[in-house]
């Protein structure tokens, strides 16, 4: 694998320094504050723990600590299940959520969103020597087909509605407790459809070897954001922090670094 990208990105951070430090001067001051950011280190490369190091990792960890740094604020991280973390959140267990989580209005109605800091488009992830459909089409047409995903996600619904064609109660959608497991369940053939954003998709192909592939169009597109209890005083400030990052390219260089060249324990 060529590591010609993850050059360019280290080239693209190094540079930044002084034009991130202009941009910081600019935000607001949190005075070295304590924030409890939640994560479920299931979604690479947005966020994982890395098999051979053992340490949690990630884009989002990678911006959170470029964010902390422009606010002047400090960060400790805590892990829960993805069923979990919007009602933590929402009851302000946590100061902040971070897991690739898409921004929605029956969502917003419980926390508050960052403004976007990634958009993505939903894929189908399959094995990498699938050829029985080629299609969401296809796959609705083969009652044999199952796909797998995490109850209460956009995966989830994407997959009962649009794919599907169906309602919640369908056999053929199998539920999993985590994100990794539903990749799990498809390259051992227990399913035989994963629908995913692009961004961890390709980093799931990547890491792969070939074991997995991306079938068919592109199933629409979303939007991540944090997320913070109701009202939180942290919205503005990281979303300053956000814009700031994006106006100068640091947003730019993370995408070079995790998604041009990421490869899960190398």
């Amino acid at each position: 694998m060529t590591r010609l990208p993850s050059l360019l990105a280290a080239a693209a951070l190094a540079v930044l320094p002084g034009l991130a430090a202009a941009a910081a001067a600019d935000l607001p001051d949190l005075g070295g504050r304590t924030v409890a950011v939640v994560t479920e280190n299931a979604y690479p490369p947005l966020q994982f723990v890395d098999p051979k190091t053992g340490e949690a990792t990630g884009w989002e960890y990678d911006a959170m600590a470029e964010i902390a740094r422009r606010l002047n604020m400090t960060v400790e991280y805590a892990n829960t299940s993805w069923d979990a973390m919007i009602p933590a959140v929402s009851q302000g267990q946590y100061d902040i959520g971070m897991t690739g989580i898409t921004i929605r209005e029956d969502r917003a109605e419980v926390v508050d969103f960052s403004d976007p800091y990634m958009r993505s488009e939903m894929v189908m992830l399959v094995r990498g020597d699938e050829d029985r459909f080629i299609d969401a089409a296809s796959f609705q047409e083969d009652p044999d087909l199952l796909i797998g995903a995490q109850p209460g996600t956009t995966p989830f619904y994407v997959g009962i509605y649009d794919v599907l064609g169906s309602d919640e109660s369908d056999p053929r959608m199998k539920q999993f407790e985590t994100f990794g497991a539903a990749v799990q369940a498809l390259r051992t053939g227990d399913v035989d459809l994963v629908l995913t954003d692009g961004t961890a998709g390709e980093g799931y192909v990547a890491a792969s070897d070939g074991a997995l592939k991306i079938v068919g169009e592109k199933l629409g597109s979303e939007d991540f954001g944090f997320i913070f209890p109701k009202g939180s005083d942290l919205v503005a400030p990281v979303n300053a922090a956000i814009a700031s990052m994006k106006e100068d390219g640091t947003i730019e260089a993370l995408n070079k670094k995790w998604f041009l060249d990421f490869k899960m324990g190398e």
